[in-house]
């Protein structure tokens, strides 16, 4: 187990946590894996806030943080983002909202649990971005930086390299991570189709091979469909030199997720995902109900461009999880959603995945002596 990866970082195990909750990256980290703390949505204020807590609660023990710098969005240069949100996109998003009664946001939402409402803070710019890895450079247990959507810029890269912490990138085709390897990144987050969030199309089994190979002997870690130990070894099989995991740790009882999309994605079958741009203009998996139904429905407008369409979005997401609504309830996650059926904690669910990995090494093992 011990990798490249695991002797750089001081790891046990190699297994990447993506999350966005602190309390996961932290029991992650003490078990052995590293926690990856997802900072899109937060603002710089309440991104200190969540650092401070896991630097205090981690001990010695590596965390990292994901921003979401992408390469190709509506840029930093526009001067007010806002207007350029057509007034028929807001239209039919209020028409949604009144057609399953969501009610409108309280005026004194200040400090809400679900970070930031408005659009000029979403952490989907670079300007936002900057701001963010700004405070996150400040804590000296910042040991990983990834970015969500393409090769990070050459001066934030100097600046992790200056402060030791490694930096990867998601790749979802193999010329994006040639190009994470051109551009001086430490290693590769190769995430198959099967992943929740931001994905592209070519699957886990398919593309992780493909990228080992093309960006050798650069580490690559197995992302898409992974939340167990026979996934983590296939995945180790195929060339990787650890897992990238995100929605496994969502049905744990140290997620983030509110009670009612929790028991959804308890509930739900490998075949309940959907592909929808509505979460950010860009494809991203999630549990799917009538409100990703809605974004594919003949009267919806479309999605907007990165980042119009989370600004575009953001408040009704809000309102939805404040009311709490069966229907319109949803939540990122991965294929592997269909195993997350029941609730465990972080510990059980890493070291379950270690000791089906182990198994998995003794039954191939003992293929060979049979031979």
């Amino acid at each position: 187990m011990k990798t490249d990866l695991c002797r750089k970082l001081g790891l046990d195990a190699p297994i990447f946590a993506f999350t966005h909750c602190r309390d996961v990256v932290v029991e992650v980290s003490k078990a052995g894996g590293i926690g990856v703390f997802g900072a899109a949505g937060y603002t710089p204020e309440q991104l200190k806030q969540e650092l401070d807590w896991i630097q205090d609660k981690v001990g010695d023990k590596p965390f990292g943080i994901d921003v979401i710098m992408p390469n190709n969005y509506m840029g930093d240069e526009v001067p007010d983002l806002e207007a350029m949100i057509p007034e028929e996109h807001k239209a039919w998003v209020e028409s949604v909202m009144q057609k399953y009664d969501i009610p409108p946001l309280p005026r004194d939402l200040e400090g809400d649990s679900y970070h930031s409402v408005s659009g000029s803070d979403i952490g989907w710019t670079h300007k936002i971005c900057r701001q963010l890895l700004e405070v996150a450079f400040e804590y000296p247990n910042l040991k990983v930086m990834v970015n969500a959507l393409g090769t990070p810029p050459q001066d934030i890269l100097d600046t992790c390299k200056e402060k030791g912490i490694l930096v990867g990138a998601l790749a979802g085709k193999v010329k994006h991570a040639v190009a994470h390897k051109e551009g001086g990144l430490d290693f590769v987050v190769a995430q198959g189709h099967e992943a929740g969030g931001h994905t592209g199309k070519v699957t886990t089994m398919v593309l992780i091979p493909q990228v080992v190979d093309a960006v050798h002997p650069m580490p690559v870690l197995a992302a898409g469909g992974i939340g167990g130990g026979r996934q983590m070894a296939a995945a180790m099989a195929l060339g990787a030199e650890g897992v990238w995991c995100g929605s496994v740790w969502l049905t744990s009882p140290e997620s983030e997720v509110e009670p009612l999309p929790k028991r959804k994605l308890i509930e739900a079958t490998s075949e309940d995902t959907v592909q929808s741009k509505m979460i950010s203009g860009k494809p991203a998996r999630m549990l799917r109900s009538k409100w990703t139904d809605e974004w594919e429905s003949e009267e919806c407008p479309g999605a907007l461009p990165m980042p119009l369409q989370g600004m575009l979005a953001q408040e009704a997401h809000v309102r939805i999880a404040r009311a709490q609504n069966e229907e319109l309830a949803f939540y990122p996650t991965g294929q592997i959603v269909g195993m997350m059926n029941e609730e465990k904690g972080c510990k059980t669910i890493m070291y379950d995945m270690l000791n089906e990995y182990l198994e998995s090494l003794e039954r191939l093992n003992g293929l060979l002596e049979e031979a």
